[in-house]
């Protein structure tokens, strides 16, 4: 299974917008991988996980083939994760593409989807697009992947979500944004072998645990998916949706997080398992 990291960035991105903090103003001298965007993510070249403002760019600088996508997860509707206004471009006239694009997601998602296409006089049918309502814990044929949503820890306004996507004979557990799993979660993974679990870590050095992560938290969290069964000898850690919030630069999360045994996700790195 190939995951792609497209965007590794909280909400402000980093270096963030309108801030001009020490660690924005040294990733903006750094460059390379201290330069993150919105976090997007892209699993065999064909499923699409989140929407964010910077989709346009990371089809621009990955190389990603947006008109063949038809598949796309909303883990929720944060505007960092979810900003459907680029969809007005998919009407005639703005685009040629045949292919119809289904999204899939919580009862928000819906919601935030009608309430797009009232206010700009379109529809699912001039857009090419379609919405799929997805229940917890209730696995769904995607295209080639097999994907269940499991209940994450993020919003309680909202119900988020967290996914499991199966294909290929592979497994991968993709949880941001999320604290520490609910009970109801936990449960569903007892006994699951993943091949790639890639983990929230916005806030950087500092515990959160309750709608977010950080280093101890993963820690914590990488000892219960061992203990739950989750885990083999060559089960890949990754650690993704960083913020300059949590004050470590991208060496400095390598330093934090490599001896525990995760790697450092960073804009456009490919992780196989």
């Amino acid at each position: 299974m190939k995951l792609q990291y497209l965007g590794t960035a909280a909400a402000e991105g980093q270096p963030a917008i309108f801030c001009g903090c020490a660690l924005c103003l040294e990733a903006a001298r750094r460059g390379g991988k201290d330069i993150r965007t919105r976090s997007q993510a892209l699993v065999d070249d064909s499923l699409l996980i989140d929407f964010p403002p910077d989709s346009y760019w990371h089809m621009v600088r990955h190389g990603v083939d947006l008109p063949r996508i038809r598949h796309l997860l909303v883990t929720h509707t944060h505007q960092d994760h979810f900003y459907p206004e680029e969809f007005f471009y998919r009407r005639p006239g703005f685009c040629q593409t045949e292919g119809l694009l289904t999204l899939y997601g919580n009862d928000a998602l819906k919601a935030r989807m009608d309430g797009y296409l009232l206010r700009t006089g379109s529809s699912y049918g001039d857009s090419k697009l379609a919405c799929v309502e997805l229940a917890p814990f209730v696995s769904h044929q995607v295209g080639q992947h097999r994907v269940t949503p499991l209940l994450a820890a993020h919003d309680r306004a909202e119900r988020c979500y967290i996914y499991q996507v199966e294909g290929g004979g592979k497994r991968l557990l993709y949880g941001n944004d999320t604290g520490i799993f609910p009970e109801a979660t936990w449960a569903h993974l007892q006994g699951t072998v993943f091949d790639i679990i890639s983990l929230d870590c916005t806030h950087g050095r500092e515990a959160e645990g309750s709608n977010h992560m950080g280093v101890p938290d993963l820690i914590s969290i990488r000892r219960r998916l061992e203990d739950a069964g989750c885990v083999k000898d060559s089960t890949l850690f990754v650690a993704t949706h960083f913020s300059h919030n949590g004050g470590l630069l991208h060496d400095q999360l390598v330093e934090a997080l490599a001896p525990v045994g995760y790697l450092v996700a960073y804009d456009g790195m490919v992780a196989e398992g």
